[in-house]
C-alpha cells in the first residue's frame, strides 16, 4: 500500500514530540558543570537510562563510573564509558532485573561521602529494576505485575501496589546510598508527573499504607494469602535523604511542540492536554465524535492529545496495546470515507509489548480490513487490534526511541489525501 501524505505528516508531527523530549537536548543543560571532590556515579533505570547515562558521560567533568538499567533493545551503540548498561525485562520483569537492582544498589551502598550520584529515571522503571520485599518470591512478584498490567488498573495504582512489593522502590535505591550527594533526573511518563510516581519512584519516599495495597489488589481480583498480606505489613520503609530533583521532560512538552509544529502548517488546533486518562476504546469513539463535529466546518484541524490509557484485557493471547484499542475505536465510530486520519503511537516506540508504536488510521482503513476478510470488531473484542492494523497497513513501527513521556495521539480532520 502506497504511503499517504497524511501519514508522512502525522508521522513528522510525532517525531517532533519525541524529539522535544530527547535525552541529548533535554538532560545536557541540567547536569552539573564541576566535578565532586570523589567520582561520579550514575545509577538509573528505564527505557530512557542507558541514552541519559550515554548523554551524562559526555557531558561530565570528572571521572565517571556507575550502572544502568534499560529494556532488551534499549540500549545505546556509543560508548557510555564506565558506566555499565544491563538490559532486562519490561513490562514483566526477569531475572536481569533482579541481578540489575543488586548491582546497582550495591554500587549505591558503596558510595563515598565526597562522590556524587547521579539517578537516571525514566518510565519502565519498576520492572526493569526488581528487588522483592522478603517473604515474597520474585515469581510470584512476576506474576502479581502480569496480572495487574492486564487489570485495567491506572499505572498510579499499579505503581502504588509496586512500592509495597519491593525494597528498592519508594525511596529504597536513594536510601541505599547513605550521605553522597544525590540528583535525581527524571523524563516522566505518568499523568501528573509526580515524582514518586514514575518507575515507582526509587529515590523518592513513600509514606507506606499496606492496609491500602492489600486493598487494592484485592479489587483488582488478585488473591492475597496471608503469606503475602503479613510479608506486605513487615516490609520496612526505606528513608532517602532530600536531594534535588529535575524532571527533564514530560507529555506536555512533546504536546507543545506537536502543538507549534501543526499551528505552523497552518492548522487550527484542539488540544485536548496530557491529563488523559481511562478506558482506551471509550475515549477512541468519544474523540470520533469530536472529530466529526469538524468536518462540517470544512477547516483544517488537529485534535492532538496525550495522557495514558488503559486496556483491560479479556483474551490474553492477543496482540495489541492501548494505542492500537484507542485507533481501532475511533476508525470504527466514524464512517467510512469521512475526512479523518489519525495516528496514536507511545513515545518510547513500544504501545504495550509489541514491536511497534502505534498505528495510523484514515478514510479507507476499515475498507482494508474488510477486503483482508477480517471482522474489525471482533479483533477488538478480543484484544487482537495488532491483526487489525496489520491487515490495513497501518502499523508504525519505529523502534526504541529512547525516551518514555506517554501517548501522543493526532487526529486530523479535512486534511489533504
Amino acid at each position: 500500500m502506497a504511503r499517504s501524505a497524511q501519514r508522512d505528516v502525522l508521522e513528522s508531527l510525532f517525531w517532533i514530540g519525541v524529539e522535544a523530549c530527547a535525552p541529548r537536548h533535554v538532560l545536557p543543560p541540567a547536569l552539573p558543570k564541576k566535578a565532586p571532590a570523589g567520582e561520579t556515579i550514575i545509577l538509573g533505570a528505564g527505557k530512557a537510562a542507558a541514552e541519559m547515562a550515554a548523554v551524562a558521560v559526555e557531558h561530565l567533568q570528572g571521572p565517571v563510573s556507575g550502572c544502568v538499567v534499560t529494556r532488551y533493545g534499549h540500549s545505546v551503540t556509543r560508548s557510555t564509558g564506565a558506566v555499565r548498561v544491563i538490559e532486562a525485562g519490561h513490562p514483566i520483569p526477569d531475572e536481569n532485573s533482579l541481578e540489575a537492582a543488586q548491582v546497582i544498589v550495591e554500587t549505591a551502598e558503596r558510595a563515598r561521602v565526597e562522590d556524587r550520584i547521579l539517578f537516571m529515571i525514566s518510565g519502565g522503571g519498576s520492572a526493569l529494576l526488581s528487588c522483592p520485599i522478603d517473604g515474597l518470591a520474585f515469581e510470584e512478584k512476576r506474576q502479581i505485575t502480569d496480572f495487574l498490567m492486564k487489570s485495567g488498573a491506572p499505572i498510579e495504582d499499579i505503581n502504588f501496589i509496586r512500592k509495597h512489593l519491593s525494597k528498592v522502590k519508594g525511596g529504597g535505591l536513594s536510601a541505599a546510598a547513605g550521605m553522597a550527594e544525590q540528583i535525581t533526573y527524571i523524563i516522566s511518563d505518568v499523568v501528573g508527573d509526580l515524582p514518586e510516581d514514575i518507575a515507582s519512584g526509587p529515590t523518592l519516599p513513600m509514606t507506606p499504607d499496606p492496609d491500602s495495597a492489600i486493598s487494592l489488589l484485592r479489587d483488582y481480583g488478585w488473591a492475597v494469602t496471608e503469606n503475602l498480606e503479613s510479608a506486605i505489613r513487615n516490609a520496612a520503609a526505606p528513608a532517602p535523604p532530600l536531594h534535588e530533583i529535575k524532571i527533564l521532560a514530560r507529555n506536555k512538552d512533546a504536546l507543545d511542540a506537536v502543538d507549534a509544529a501543526a499551528r505552523a502548517n497552518p492548522w487550527r488546533v484542539h488540544n485536548l492536554g496530557d491529563q488523559l486518562a481511562g478506558d482506551a476504546g471509550e475515549i477512541g469513539a468519544a474523540h470520533a465524535q469530536m472529530a466529526q463535529e469538524y468536518v462540517s466546518r470544512n477547516e483544517t484541524t488537529a485534535i492532538i492529545s496525550g495522557g495514558e490509557l488503559t486496556v483491560c484485557v479479556k483474551n490474553s493471547t492477543g496482540h495489541g496495546g492501548p494505542n492500537q484499542e484507542y485507533l481501532a475505536a475511533l476508525v470504527m465510530a466514524y464512517p467510512e470515507g469521512a475526512p479523518i486520519a489519525a495516528i496514536a503511537c507511545d513515545s518510547d516506540g513500544i504501545d504495550g509489548s509489541g514491536d511497534n508504536a502505534g498505528a495510523y488510521v484514515d478514510r479507507n482503513s476499515i475498507a482494508r480490513i474488510k477486503a483482508a476478510g477480517l471482522d474489525p470488531q471482533e479483533l477488538r473484542q478480543t484484544n487482537d487490534t495488532y491483526r487489525l492494523f496489520e491487515a490495513s497497513g497501518g502499523l508504525i513501527k519505529t523502534g526504541p526511541t529512547r525516551t518514555n513521556v506517554n501517548d501522543i495521539r493526532i487526529i486530523l480532520v479535512n486534511g489533504d489525501e
